[in-house]
């Protein structure tokens, strides 16, 4: 019978996937400073933590304290915020610079970013903003991870974005645009399975249907979250990726299906909003683990 012990190395031996070495084909858990002291006194069997880069890129201090300690222990997956990838202006070298330090301390398995951008000259909006899909855009998305990749030196995943509004000047869909950046740079995807599913049903369009027509070969993690649920202006069904509620059954069923189609791949459960105890998003990554082990051919 399959155990989790064996589950990542029966996931290295199938050809088709570009797993990022070394990440446990596990399921993960987002690392909340809440529950620093939990993990430390209880080291709960969790495939690997992922942190958010920005909330490192200082010299010392109480995170750091708890991150190095956690990372003796578990994998880690270090995911940025803050890159502004798909921005018009040139990537800031300075935190270009604190990513590749932060990368050389604590050597992650893996390093992920999205595909939005979230500043524009001096201004920074704390925010995820939606692109145009178009050759100029795709130029530049392009030309700006293969610095980052240069500059870090070592292969970065892309997340395919949660949306709420489309350009009308877009010359490509979503799948096409995210399928030839990869082609083009080499990078990875971070299929982030609930941002696919909210943005289909925003747009109206069929969950599956987008994911099947994304690189799966491609895919070295995978993000599964929970949304909120409201109506735009035409009283339509309207999702917010908040990060804030548990995983959603459709979410849960459409992140099967992907596995059967993929294979087991190493899956982070995410939580960046009214955070439970540790038990509870515990709970939500033993029946990821759960999946993965039935996906294991």
């Amino acid at each position: 019978m399959m155990t989790l012990s064996s589950l990542h190395s029966v996931a290295k031996a199938s050809a088709s996937q570009t797993q990022a070495p070394g990440l446990p084909c596990r399921a993960g858990l987002g690392l909340k400073n809440e529950h620093f002291n939990e993990v430390l006194k209880t080291l709960p069997d969790i495939g690997f933590f992922e942190v958010h880069a920005e909330n490192y890129m200082v010299a010392g201090g109480p995170f750091h304290h708890y991150l190095r300690l956690i990372r003796e222990r578990y994998p880690l997956s270090l995911h940025g915020v803050g890159l502004s990838i798909g921005g018009e202006d040139p990537l800031s070298l300075d935190h270009l610079a604190r990513l590749g330090a932060l990368i050389e301390r604590y050597q992650p398995h893996a390093f992920s970013e999205h595909l939005a951008w979230s500043s524009h000259g001096p201004v920074f909006l704390n925010d995820l903003l939606p692109l145009a899909y178009d050759r100029e855009t795709l130029n530049r998305v392009c030309a700006h991870i293969d610095q980052v990749q240069t500059a870090l030196k070592r292969p970065m995943l892309l997340e395919n974005p949660s949306t709420y509004l489309q350009f009308q000047h877009s010359t490509l869909d979503e799948t096409s645009f995210i399928s030839e950046i990869i082609r083009r740079t080499g990078c990875g995807l971070l299929l982030d399975v609930n941002n696919a599913y909210i943005s289909c049903i925003n747009h109206q369009r069929d969950p599956m249907g987008y994911i099947d027509a994304l690189p799966l070969h491609a895919v070295g993690e995978i993000h599964l979250a929970g949304f909120a649920e409201d109506t735009d202006s035409l009283n339509d069904r309207l999702l917010i990726d908040d990060h804030g509620a548990p995983i959603d059954n459709a979410v849960w069923l459409l992140y099967q299906r992907v596995l059967e189609r993929t294979g087991p791949i190493a899956t982070l459960i995410e939580r960046d909003n009214q955070v439970p105890a540790f038990s509870a998003l515990h709970a939500e990554a033993r029946r990821a683990d759960q999946h993965l082990l039935e996906a294991c051919p």
